[in-house]
């Protein structure tokens, strides 16, 4: 009674190229027994994707990305703008005048390189180094010296948010928040917005960054499935800069970087040189294009290295020696290689990066005396802008019982008055 379904098996078998497939798949059948370990032929490592060597020469085979000389001036700028804005302000936090901040060093060609290829209305979420990534939309130094010392010209959240949680829906920048990778799931739903979005399908794209300590959060694989099966068209950016505060790469996965999960998810991934922002500007347009394309999501690994300390909260050479750091600062700047080539094209001199440094030199500490003497916000603002519609109840309690604090120690009790000029209202319009 079996013959004629052994006939039909050996007759689909022979159909069938090699041992055919598994039913309802195109999972070639084997009959040897093999694992792997690897996506890359040879069980090598996935190669990184460069166009620029150390020095700022193209490599043979490589293609310049079109861009022009005033266009290249531009990036350079702004990859200047990012360290110059860290020394001061890093030095302002430690000074007492602001309470928190993080830097870029050793970041700037994959935060303003992936900032370039992407279109200015295109969702960004950010962890919390994408500062350069408003900066190049034109959020300007004004508004970063705002919201770092939360006076009232900060648009980001009146002075509610840690300094470097910044938010502009002006800017398309979704506001950053310090829980870990939580940014990541949100962007596929952002992408699933825009892709029902008429005005906005095939025309706009979310990209969310996250550094590769983010990555081993199950949010990240959250997101990742999400955005693969929907699907939707987002960009995830790993900044893989070597460590996770203090963990380094290493000690946080097995497997050959953030790169090799890509495929688990069947999203078109590349890993490119974080330090090279001509690779990284050809690979997040590239990025961007699939995207549209297929209005599916993208993975790009950013290989680059973090110069600075996590934060100001963080001394980095108490798990890393000093002499690693200096020995990348000279050998792989990112800032240096480019630099190496635009003059090497006649497109910048020795004169003009003297005249520059001490231009945003001169705009950064301008920007920062006058946004330390603003006034906060005004008092009242701590009780709007988090509930849409009616007041809730418990909130309406909180305000009411502290305008009556006010009301009875704001004129006597020395600390409050001293505290409450700080405000842009001195408390006046709560109590009223």
């Amino acid at each position: 009674m079996f013959t004629p379904l052994r006939r039909i098996a050996r007759a689909l078998a022979t159909a069938a190229p090699a041992h055919g497939n598994i039913p309802a798949s195109t999972s070639p059948v084997t009959s040897k027994l093999s694992f792997f370990n690897s996506i890359t032929p040879g069980s090598g490592q996935i190669p990184t994707y460069r166009v620029l060597d150390g020095v700022g020469v193209p490599l043979q085979g490589a293609e310049l990305p079109d861009i022009t000389q005033e266009f290249a001036r531009k990036l350079y700028e702004h990859m200047q703008l990012l360290p110059t804005m860290d020394n001061i302000l890093y030095n302002v936090q430690r000074q007492g005048k602001i309470s928190f901040y993080m830097t870029s060093y050793g970041e700037e060609a994959t935060i303003i390189g992936s900032a370039a290829a992407l279109a200015n209305d295109d969702e960004v979420l950010g962890q919390y180094r994408e500062m350069g990534v408003l900066l190049w939309r034109g959020f300007g130094i004004n508004a970063a010296m705002a919201q770092c010392f939360g006076n009232y010209e900060d648009k980001s959240g009146k002075g509610r948010q840690m300094p470097m949680h910044f938010g502009s829906a002006e800017h398309h920048f979704h506001t950053i928040s310090s829980p870990l990778a939580t940014q990541i799931p949100q962007a596929a739903g952002v992408g699933f917005a825009l892709k029902r979005d008429p005005a906005r399908r095939n025309k706009n794209v979310a990209c969310v960054y996250f550094g590769e300590g983010a990555a081993s959060e199950g949010d990240f694989h959250a997101g990742m499935l999400l955005a693969s099966t929907i699907p939707t068209p987002t960009i995830f950016l790993a900044r893989n800069n070597g460590f996770a505060i203090s963990t380094p790469a290493h000690e946080q996965f097995y497997g050959d970087g953030i790169a090799a999960r890509g495929p688990g998810y069947g999203v078109d991934t590349v890993r490119v040189d974080g330090n090279d922002i001509l690779a990284v500007f050809n690979a997040v347009k590239e990025a961007r294009r699939r995207c549209l394309e297929s209005s599916r999501a993208v993975l790009v690994e950013a290989m680059t290295y973090r110069v600075g300390h996590h934060s100001t909260s963080d001394d980095s050479f108490a798990y890393r020696g000093r002499q690693e750091v200096e020995n990348w600062k000279k050998i792989d700047n990112p800032v240096t290689r480019f630099r190496l080539f635009m003059e090497s094209r006649g497109w910048w001199n020795e004169k003009e990066e003297e005249e520059l440094k001490a231009r945003l030199k001169d705009d950064v500490i301008t920007t920062l005396k006058r946004a330390e003497t603003l006034k906060q916000s005004d008092l009242r603002d701590l009780f709007t802008d988090v509930y849409g519609g009616e007041e809730p109840w418990n909130l309406r309690e909180q305000r009411e019982e502290l305008a009556g604090l006010l009301k009875k120690y704001g004129e006597v009790w020395e600390p409050w008055r001293k505290e409450l000029k700080r405000f842009r209202d001195e408390g006046k319009k709560l109590v009223d």
